[in-house]
């Protein structure tokens, strides 16, 4: 999606840290037919900023002030399907790149490779592409023909269902069950079942042990 020389592409940024935002301003600004037209910290005000300035892209992170940047991407995918979202994240790509796209995302990028290759793909998801690293590109195609490369703990993690992962990273940044229930808007027997699927997934033998995994996994990647 092109912009023509008399309409600008507006892009909206959704990360819960200035200055990140602020970079991404700067490299945005420097193309003379794109503009940054809104910031959000937070899932419900950036719906509120992407449907009032009617942008055409947001750029989001994953993890957002007290929500969580795929569930915006569901929602947009929902309320407004014609913005493209990009996610710019730390979260491990091998993990989340591919649960973004399946989300709606058109592409993921590490916050550690955005200074290089952000415009890049910004271009790459306004053309209508979808834009990943040749790291995830590799596994996704080795996955679709039967062969998957990686750790044992990482491809467990993979088998995690979107809210199952959610939950297991809360357990890891310290939350209780009540927590979790709260910030996820669910009830306790709900975050319950959650935890004893992922140890069942994850071949836990008990809460301890799924903390100290959670703990890991949160601090190290998949550690």
């Amino acid at each position: 999606m092109p912009a023509s020389p008399d309409k600008m592409t507006r892009i909206v940024l959704v990360d819960d840290h200035p200055l990140v935002r602020e970079r991404l301003v700067e490299l945005i600004v420097r193309e003379p037919d794109l503009e940054v037209c809104g910031e959000a910290e937070d899932r419900h005000e950036a719906l509120e900023i992407i449907a009032s300035t009617r942008a055409d892209l947001a750029i989001i992170d994953l993890t957002l002030k007290s929500s969580l940047g795929i569930d915006l991407i569901k929602d947009l995918q929902i309320r407004q399907p014609e913005v493209r979202t990009l996610v710019v994240s730390m979260q491990d790509e091998m993990i989340y790149a591919e649960r973004c796209i399946r989300a709606g995302a058109r592409g993921y990028i590490t916050k550690q490779q955005a200074s290089r290759h952000v415009m890049h793909a910004i271009r790459r998801v306004l053309a209508g592409e979808i834009y990943l690293s040749e790291t995830v590109a590799s596994q996704l195609l080795a996955r679709s023909i039967g062969r998957q490369a990686g750790s044992d703990f990482v491809l467990s993690i993979s088998l995690l269902a979107d809210r199952e992962l959610q939950v297991f990273e809360w357990i890891g940044k310290g939350s209780t069950t009540r927590q979790i229930a709260d910030l996820l808007m669910l009830d306790v027997k709900t975050i319950e079942t959650y935890r004893a699927r992922i140890k069942e997934k994850l071949a836990l033998k008990d809460g301890q042990e799924l903390l100290q995994r959670a703990i890991a996994w949160v601090h190290h990647g998949a550690g």
